[in-house]
């Protein structure tokens, strides 16, 4: 049976493709900051506790991913794959926007991906093994005040065909753009809530409706399939044709 580890597995994307995960035959390790996310995925999958492993890890701490590496191997003995889904968002104009802040950022979103690779790769390398680096369309395209994310997932575009030229042939390497996905009931109970989604949230994408967290595990799945083995260094764009549509206001 193989093992994925997945970051930031607590909630939204993270908890759907772990629930995709697992039922598809895989063990799965949830690194997870959240503590309260944690405790609420732990009881939800009680009934799958012995395909998963949970830990408490802030990836962008080398410490706490060196512990989380080596919790995982001893729990599992393998990892197959290395899901970096954790990220984080801080929006504010440029004027009030902390370097604290911008670095809290970088850190969890580009430098967690490098951490969390760096210390798996051995271990992906002797199963063959993949890295799907959760991106986004918005490193390449921006809404107001939103500079360090925008930043952070510029940085793991490259450093996604960065490191499938540095770590091929044994280790594969792609990238996941998310347009809008919805995700708002999806989140940890103190935070939950279904946003009411309007005709024309869904009319501004080509595929005729929002994103959901579904649609992406399913991207997932694909890439880290071992018959998909010719793909790496790839970003693949998963927004519903809304990045390819002009909007004349």
């Amino acid at each position: 049976m193989k093992t994925a580890i997945i970051t930031g597995g607590g909630q939204g994307i993270g908890r759907v493709t772990t629930q995709y995960l697992l039922t598809h035959g895989y063990r799965v390790a949830i690194w997870e900051a959240d503590t309260d996310a944690l405790t609420e995925l732990r009881e939800s999958f009680k009934a799958s506790a012995a395909q998963i492993l949970f830990v408490s890890c802030d990836v962008s701490s080398e410490v706490n991913v060196r512990k989380a590496v080596e919790q995982t191997m001893a729990h599992f003995g393998q990892i197959d794959a290395l899901i970096n889904n954790a990220a984080i968002m801080i929006e504010k104009s440029l004027d009030k926007f902390m370097l604290d802040e911008w670095n809290r950022v970088i850190s969890t979103n580009l430098t967690g991906p490098f951490l969390c690779a760096k210390h798996t790769a051995p271990y992906l390398a002797m199963q063959k093994g993949c890295i799907i680096n959760i991106c986004s369309t918005r490193a390449f395209q921006s809404e107001p005040d939103t500079f360090a994310y925008s930043a952070s997932k510029g940085g793991l575009l490259a450093l996604t065909h960065s490191l499938a030229v540095s770590l091929g042939p044994d280790v594969r390497v792609n990238a996941i753009s998310p347009g809008w996905i919805d995700v708002s009931a999806l989140k940890k109970k103190a935070k939950a809530k279904s946003d009411e989604l309007r005709p024309e949230d869904h009319s501004q994408h080509p595929a005729g409706r929002v994103g959901q967290a579904d649609d992406i595990a399913r991207m997932i799945l694909f890439l880290i399939a071992p018959e998909n083995s010719f793909i790496t260094g790839q970003n693949f764009v998963v927004d519903g044709g809304m990045t390819r549509k002009m909007i004349y206001v």
